[in-house]
């Protein structure tokens, strides 16, 4: 077997095995395919998502229903305004042995898990948000000088309520920074409720199986990771990423008048690794222009920090990248 069929057979099992997970989920969720896709791009990345929208959209079925389709741990924190971080990472207690002498044992919080659900996060305060920063970084937890390391794969999972709801805190930008995707989940349209009417209200609901494991996943991250990128595709997506800079090079004219802080690496880094997803899903070993383009929002939404000026216009993220997105070149004039 050659190298370009071995590459096109893995390529054809992978998004087979993606359809697999996409198809469970799909007996619960109706609709939302491209939140749905989101989601399953951050799995085989090994990235976190940030799911948006009011209550009642789904967005805790969604992850609550990858979390019954896939065989790892999982563990749900709901998010209140005193929520700790020690109820989040864990603490040092006072043990006892049974010769009685006492000594310090690390109980460990619920972060310790493969899937962490962080239910509307945006209700915590920001001291609590960043006790995040690490585990989602690094995948570990440092406490009293020991440093803890989570079993892989690791994935968070956030949902939030818009920010001008009652009793919710502004993530800070080091932890939006560190979410892969952010998603923004809409209302579903007149077909789909009517068929989430019909499923949720008669006999029992429908249950996914489990289809896939942990040492799977850790797989196919490593496929993704093969999937090729040209100098100039990549090139593409690192131009994307420096017009957000106001004041740089590269800015557009929409950058200087909007943005206040462009988008860091990790943008660029991500506009790759799902366009790598994205050719395998289409078959194909090397990722296209369009790849990049088609995951290019929920990859810089977050990542894009609008001055007062697009405030007091109503300005939101998604206009000021979907211009730029027009106007930056697939190749850059010699």
């Amino acid at each position: 077997m050659s190298i370009g069929d071995n590459m096109e057979r893995r390529a054809a099992e992978f998004a087979q095995r993606y359809e697999s997970v996409r198809k469970q989920i799909g007996r619960v969720i109706v609709g939302h395919e491209e939140i749905v896709h989101g989601v399953l791009t951050c799995l085989f990345v090994g990235g976190h998502c940030l799911l948006e929208g009011v209550p009642g959209l789904g967005k805790t079925l969604l992850v609550r229903t990858l979390a019954k389709t896939l065989d790892l741990q999982f563990s749900r924190i709901q998010f209140t305004p005193d929520l700790m971080p020690a109820d989040i990472l864990g603490t040092n207690m006072v043990m006892e042995s049974v010769e009685g002498k006492r000594h310090f044992e690390f109980q460990k919080g619920p972060i310790f898990t493969q899937i962490c659900l962080a239910d509307e996060v945006n209700r915590a305060t920001p001291k609590t948000q960043s006790a995040m920063l690490e585990t989602m970084q690094e995948g570990t937890v440092t406490t009293a000088g020991v440093r803890h390391r989570l079993p892989p794969p690791f994935f968070v999972l956030a949902t939030q309520n818009p920010i001008e709801q009652e009793g919710t805190y502004p993530l800070p930008e080091a932890q939006l920074d560190r979410f892969f995707f952010k998603l923004h989940v809409g209302y579903s349209s007149r077909e789909e409720l009517s068929m989430i009417v019909e499923r949720t209200t008669r006999g029992a609901p429908a249950e996914p199986e489990r289809v896939m494991g942990g040492e799977e996943i850790i797989r196919w991250q490593s496929l993704v990771r093969e999937v090729i990128l040209a100098p100039h595709v990549r090139d593409y997506a690192v131009r994307l990423v420096t017009a957000t800079h106001p004041g740089g090079p590269a800015a557009m004219p929409v950058t200087d008048q909007y943005v206040r802080w462009g988008a860091s690496p990790r943008a660029a880094q991500a506009l790759a690794l799902a366009g790598k997803v994205r050719a395998l899903l289409d078959g194909r070993f090397n990722v296209s222009f369009e790849d990049v383009r088609r995951v290019y929002l929920p990859a810089l939404r977050h990542r894009v920090l609008l001055n007062f000026e697009a405030q007091a216009e109503n300005i939101d993220p998604d206009q000021v990248l979907l211009e730029l997105l027009e106007k930056v070149p697939e190749k850059e004039d010699a």
